[in-house]
């Protein structure tokens, strides 16, 4: 993946099974965000292939790039929740992958399948939170808004970028065990940009790190420890 005269991932050779939960590791532009990119159909790779739920994203247009969108939820790093609405609505965005564009309109109107939400919101500990605007929430509490949309929308794939960056550290294990556990009743898969060595290593089960756009690390992580993790990431203690 090439932008400009910057090259963001080379010779990237990536295969994840169904019910893995694979932690994605590196330094700050390592290509991580990149890769997750690529992933949900949002980047179009330069050169190569990808295949996400056995379609080629790129390849795809309207209602088919639709379908495949809404079996694959994403987490993005900045979130993309529309400050001015209501967490109900911001949630229920986790739905507009199947529902009609009229369905949608409505909802914001008059908000559709309030008890769901309320029960995702409970999840994260929002449930009280749910007809406030969202831009006047912390950052914490944003992100598990948009952890809540992920729950309602129950995606097969979960591409998280740094989904616990703005947690404590119990409401950080929550929301990668809330991950986890998504992902394995649908019978999916998690990939999860951490920053977190100790996090990475108890929730996730394989290390993936990206040094200067390549795969340098691919390993089990019962075979990993916390100050190897750290010294891939340059901690220095």
């Amino acid at each position: 993946m090439r932008f400009g005269g910057t090259t963001a991932l080379t010779g990237v050779d990536l295969e994840v099974a169904a019910g893995e939960r694979l932690a994605v590791v590196g330094a700050s532009g390592a290509g991580k965000s990149t890769l997750l990119g690529v992933l949900n159909g949002s980047v179009r790779p330069s050169a190569g292939e990808v295949r996400v739920l056995g379609a080629d994203p790129a390849a795809l247009r309207g209602r088919e790039l639709r379908r495949l969108r809404a079996r694959t939820g994403t987490i993005h790093q900045g979130l993309e929740l529309p400050g001015a609405l209501r967490v109900v609505h911001n949630v229920n965005a986790g739905r507009l992958g199947s529902w009609s564009a009229a369905r949608a309109a409505w909802s914001l109107v008059r908000p559709q399948g309030t008890g769901e939400v309320h029960d995702v919101l409970a999840q994260v500990g929002l449930a009280d939170r749910m007809y406030e605007r969202t831009d006047r929430l912390s950052g914490g509490q944003r992100q598990r808004v948009a952890l809540a949309r992920l729950l309602l929308q129950q995606p097969e794939l979960v591409l998280a970028d740094e989904p616990a960056s703005a947690l404590d550290p119990a409401l950080a294990d929550l929301a990668l065990e809330l991950l986890g556990e998504l992902t394995t009743a649908a019978g999916g898969a998690l990939l999860a940009c951490l920053h977190d060595p100790a996090l990475a290593l108890r929730h996730c089960d394989r290390v993936v790190g990206l040094a200067d756009g390549r795969v340098v690390l691919d390993a089990p992580a019962r075979t990993l420890t916390v100050p190897e993790l750290e010294a891939f990431y340059g901690v220095t203690r």
